[in-house]
C-alpha cells in the first residue's frame, strides 16, 4: 500500500506521508514512500518514535522513547508519545490521565492547544465523546486565538467536527 487515495483533505499529521484519518481521528500512512524517504533523513528520534506509533508497534515506539527521553527528560513531545503509547496500547484511562497531568502543567502555554487536541484523541477512542467535543473545543479556540499554523486549526475543526458527528448519532 504504497499510497492511500482520496486522502487530500485529510489534516496534516505533522509528518510527510501521515494524515489523520478523519473518521478514526488517529494519523495513518497515506504515502510509504514519502513518510520512508522522510524517516530516512531525519536525525529527529521522536520522527522514528512518531512513526512506530502510527504503524501501531507501541512495544518499539516505547523502547525508542526510553532511550529518547533519557537524552532529553523534560521534551513535552516526548511526553506526549509517552501518553499516545498508551493509548495505541489501548490503555486509555492511562492515557488519559497522563494527558490531564500535561494539561495542568501546560495551562496558560502556547503548548495547551496541542495537549488539549491530543487529549481529545484519547477521550474520543475511548468512548467519552462529550469530553472529546469539550478539548476539541478549547484546543481549537486556542489555536484560533493564537494565530496558529492553518494546518494546526484544520485538524482542530476537523476533529471537532466530527465528535460533534458521533455526539449527535448517539442522541
Amino acid at each position: 500500500m504504497p499510497f492511500i487515495s482520496g486522502t487530500s483533505d485529510w489534516p496534516d499529521a505533522g509528518f510527510p506521508g501521515i494524515k489523520i484519518n478523519p473518521d478514526s481521528l488517529v494519523p495513518q500512512i497515506v504515502n510509504e514512500e514519502t513518510c520512508a524517504a522522510a524517516l530516512a533523513a531525519s536525525t529527529d528520534p521522536g520522527d522514528l518514535i512518531f512513526v512506530r506509533l502510527v504503524e501501531g508497534h507501541a512495544a518499539e515506539a516505547a523502547e525508542l522513547l526510553a532511550e529518547a527521553r533519557y537524552s532529553d527528560p523534560s521534551s513535552l513531545r516526548l511526553r506526549i508519545f509517552e501518553a499516545d503509547i498508551l493509548r495505541v496500547s489501548h490503555r486509555l484511562d492511562r492515557a488519559v490521565e497522563l494527558f490531564r497531568q500535561l494539561l495542568a502543567e501546560t495551562h496558560g502555554t502556547l503548548d495547551e492547544a496541542a495537549v488539549r487536541q491530543h487529549l481529545g484523541r484519547s477521550y474520543f477512542a475511548s468512548g467519552n465523546i462529550a469530553a472529546a467535543v469539550e478539548s476539541f473545543a478549547k484546543a481549537l479556540d486556542l489555536r484560533v486565538a493564537g494565530s496558529a499554523d492553518a494546518a494546526l486549526i484544520y485538524a482542530s475543526t476537523v476533529a471537532l467536527q466530527r465528535a460533534r458527528d458521533v455526539l449527535d448519532l448517539a442522541s
